[in-house]
């Protein structure tokens, strides 16, 4: 049993980490076919991990629906909507079953007129928080502050009409910002989460991490 839950996930593991890693490196027509077979069942894996994140999902609403924990309403309001939404991509309108969803029928209908809305107002609210936030973190108290805050002031008028009216400076400016400082801590940013994917894989490669087993590290 033991060897079933521990030692037999940390074998698959390995073998298929260093077949990645092998494959990708070898210039060679196999090596390069099974590259190609390890990402088709990458994505069959993938396929399996969404059906599980679905049942996870409205199991957790179905259980607070049951239990009649505050909110349960939107729980139920949840389901439903997804139970409607899957009628509509198994047989839209009469389209047939699993019709294109470009096609006009009710899926396209509650897509335009209840999601697209929906989403629309949750980031409009957003943009209030953002905005306080914004404001709360561009007080020049420090030094640092103070150059984030001229910074932003610099960017927001390159990028609207008054700006480019009082100077071209404006726009010039904002463009350097974007293309020099920001970009720098950009792929600064890229590369330290590069290296620690790269990390964290030889951990889990090596049997170092062991946290997917169900514990943490061992």
């Amino acid at each position: 049993m033991i060897f079933l839950s521990r030692t037999l996930p940390l074998v698959i593991a390995f073998a298929f980490g260093m077949l990645g890693v092998i494959g990708y490196y070898v210039p060679h027509g196999d090596a390069q076919s099974l590259e190609r077979e390890m990402a088709l069942w990458v994505r069959i894996v993938f396929a399996f991990s969404y059906l599980l994140g679905l049942y996870s999902l409205l199991n957790l609403h179905w259980q607070r629906i049951r239990q009649r924990v505050a909110g349960w309403a939107y729980s139920l309001i949840a389901i439903l909507s997804f139970a409607v939404m899957m009628v509509f991509v198994v047989y839209n309108d009469g389209l047939g079953p699993f019709a294109a969803q470009a096609e006009a029928g009710g899926y396209k209908w509650l897509f335009d007129n209840i999601h697209v809305p929906c989403t629309s107002t949750m980031f409009s609210i957003l943009a209030f928080f953002i905005a306080s936030a914004a404001y709360r973190t561009f007080r020049a108290r420090t030094p640092e502050a103070a150059v984030l805050l001229i910074a932003a002031v610099i960017v927001m008028l390159g990028r609207v009409p008054i700006g480019r009216e009082l100077s071209d400076l404006f726009p010039m400016a904002t463009d350097w910002l974007l293309n020099v400082p920001n970009l720098a801590a950009k792929r600064g940013i890229l590369l330290g989460v590069s290296l620690g994917a790269i990390a964290t894989s030889l951990r889990i490669i090596f049997g170092i991490e062991r946290s997917y087993l169900g514990g943490g590290a061992e």
